[in-house]
């Protein structure tokens, strides 16, 4: 990873130690439950106990992890590919694991540049170790909340430049915002404040009549776990995209965005590598014009 001036990626022992001790294995932590359904190793008891708890209420949960991580693989293979995104801007970051915004980018542009941004202090404690760039690219990771927006916006200029487009990322991370309307402002500050060309890719939980196993285990977790998750359904998703140019096809399962028939797994894997056609996870991109 490479370093930014100031407040970088490239911190003291110090830094790092005041990282761990942010970290609290007392309590499940989303990011960590979601490392557990997605195979990775860094998580702890606490966490595996909480999302196998999760997986009894409802036993398909852990494919939303999965099928919001291909959504990720497609979308950003979409972007730098097929529409020319040279700049990602990923907030929300979650623990790194195979196939991260900056690996899917750059092997198809290696001069892409990305900024992680996430307030989690193990992220942050392994983004230091796991998120690397190509010689011609670039990445760096930003400790900072969603609702940080000016922060956000200001540090990442260090990386980005903001007068060509920039793909927005923010997938599962809406969710932590309780508030409809907060929400629905942070991402419209975010995108008022990127050029025309850029895109916003978002992922959210749904609650559904149809699923209602998935309220369930959003109740037992916010009961137990943090932070606390807010669901919306489908219809609410789309006002994240308003004065949006949506792609197809528009706002749908992650599993059902743009699957590639017959993979296994990685970026483009979709609903023909196992998963249901339909999950709780829900997803879309959307153009600025």
């Amino acid at each position: 990873m490479s370093a930014s001036d100031g407040d970088s990626s490239s911190a003291s022992l110090a830094d790092t130690q005041r990282i761990l001790a942010r970290i609290d294995t007392t309590r499940p932590h989303t990011a960590r439950i979601w490392n557990y359904w997605t195979g990775g190793k860094d998580n702890y008891i606490v966490d595996r106990e909480a999302g196998d708890q999760i997986r009894k209420l409802h036993p398909g949960i852990g494919d939303y992890a999965l099928a919001d991580r291909q959504f990720l693989g497609r979308s950003v293979e979409h972007l730098t590919r097929d529409v020319g995104i040279r700049q990602f801007l990923d907030v929300g970051t979650g623990l790194p694991s195979a196939d991260n915004t900056h690996e899917v980018a750059q092997r198809v542009a290696p001069e892409s540049r990305i900024v992680y941004v996430d307030n989690d202090p193990l992220v942050l404690a392994h983004a230091r170790a796991l998120l690397t760039s190509s010689p011609e690219g670039r990445t760096d990771y930003l400790d900072a909340d969603l609702r940080d927006v000016d922060a956000i916006l200001e540090r990442a200029a260090r990386t980005l430049d903001f007068s060509e487009p920039v793909a927005l990322m923010l997938l599962g991370v809406v969710i932590f915002i309780e508030d409809d309307e907060e929400s629905y402002g942070l991402v419209r500050r975010l995108m008022d404040a990127l050029p025309a060309g850029s895109h916003l890719v978002l992922s959210h939980t749904i609650t559904s009549p149809s699923m209602p196993d998935v309220d369930k285990a959003v109740a037992f977790w916010n009961e137990n776990g943090t932070p606390r998750l807010t669901q919306r359904t489908p219809e609410q998703l789309l006002r994240y995209f308003d004065g949006l140019e949506m792609l197809e096809p528009g706002v749908v399962s992650c599993s059902r965005w743009r699957p590639v028939a017959g993979a296994a797994g990685g970026a483009g894997a979709g609903a023909g590598d196992g998963l249901p056609d339909e999950v709780a996870m829900f997803g879309g991109v959307g153009r600025k014009g």
